[in-house]
């Protein structure tokens, strides 16, 4: 039988995220204010985002952005989410090539949304933010942000019965 399944070792689990924004020849348009038209600003953001989150939405220049020692610790949680090696797709398109894709449907909400809801409300606390919004379409990014409250909750042993 072939290996399908490859899982990251915790200790591997990443240190930085990439962005990609800093090796781009040509960078992206700057996001607009609606009312004033000008390139947005961090404390723009800032109105309805973390300042993080807000100062890491405008960063072009760093490729690499340092993970939080606790937000990689929570991520050991539900992480590593397996690489899948797609012989199906390397057969049927006749390639030497290997495929592999990331299987992000097995994490607890279901997608790769709990990765940047863990950061974030990791932010948002960090800075005070005790109350947070979300919209959400198919409700995997509520989820996500639900979910993060919960862990917080369980882990400093406040856990509460949630109702959405």
């Amino acid at each position: 039988m072939r290996q399908k399944r490859y899982f990251l070792p915790e200790s591997e689990i990443p240190s930085q995220w990439y962005n990609i924004q800093a090796d781009m020849a040509t960078k992206p348009m700057p996001m607009l204010d609606p009312v004033t038209r000008q390139p947005v600003t961090e404390d723009d953001l800032a109105k309805i985002f973390c300042r993080e989150c807000s100062r890491q939405e405008l960063n072009v220049t760093d490729r690499w952005i340092d993970i939080p020692d606790e937000v990689r610790e929570m991520y050991t949680y539900y992480r590593s989410t397996p690489l899948v090696r797609a012989y199906g797709l390397e057969e049927a398109l006749g390639t030497p090539a290997h495929i592999f894709f990331k299987n992000e449907s097995v994490s607890p909400v279901g997608s790769h949304k709990l990765n940047s809801a863990l950061a974030q409300a990791y932010y948002c606390k960090q800075e005070g933010v005790t109350n947070v919004t979300t919209e959400t379409g198919a409700g995997q990014w509520g989820t996500a942000l639900m979910d993060m409250a919960a862990y917080d909750q369980y882990l400093t042993g406040n856990l509460v019965d949630y109702r959405v």
